[in-house]
């Protein structure tokens, strides 16, 4: 992938969508960002670009714990999907909790785990991570 054309944030804090939104656009993170304060209003975004056949985001950035639809019930949807788009999800999450870190990896689309606080370096590793997968 030579660039990240949309990336998903899916998270209920906003202190963290609020740095998230700076992060991404010092790191130039991606061509556009949607932040999504539940899974439930980012599935129903994702489905409909299904529906209608538009893009999918290439990265998706999501929290565990969300109120209405939290992140596993939003994997799970995702993953019952029908769609050939490669997107790359990475749960984001202050949780080091080793049975959250082993149940997220076993999701096929969840490329990692990786801790809060969300850096600089976090966003330029991930950014390169996702370029060259």
């Amino acid at each position: 992938m030579d660039k990240i054309g949309l990336t998903y944030i899916v998270d209920d804090d906003p202190l963290y969508n609020f740095g998230a939104k700076k992060l991404l656009a010092l790191t130039s993170f991606s061509e556009d960002a949607s932040f999504f304060l539940n899974g439930e209003a980012a599935w129903k975004d994702f489905e409909k670009r299904i529906r209608e056949d538009v893009v999918l985001p290439d990265a998706i950035l999501l929290d565990i714990n969300m109120p209405i639809m939290n992140g596993w019930q939003f994997l799970d949807r995702v993953s019952e999907a029908n769609f050939t788009h490669p997107v790359k999800i990475f749960v984001i999450s202050s949780s080091i909790n080793q049975d959250e870190m082993d149940r997220a990896k076993n999701y096929p689309l969840v490329v990692d785990y990786i801790t809060k606080p969300m850096t600089l370096d976090k966003f330029k590793f991930l950014k390169k991570r996702i370029l060259d997968l």
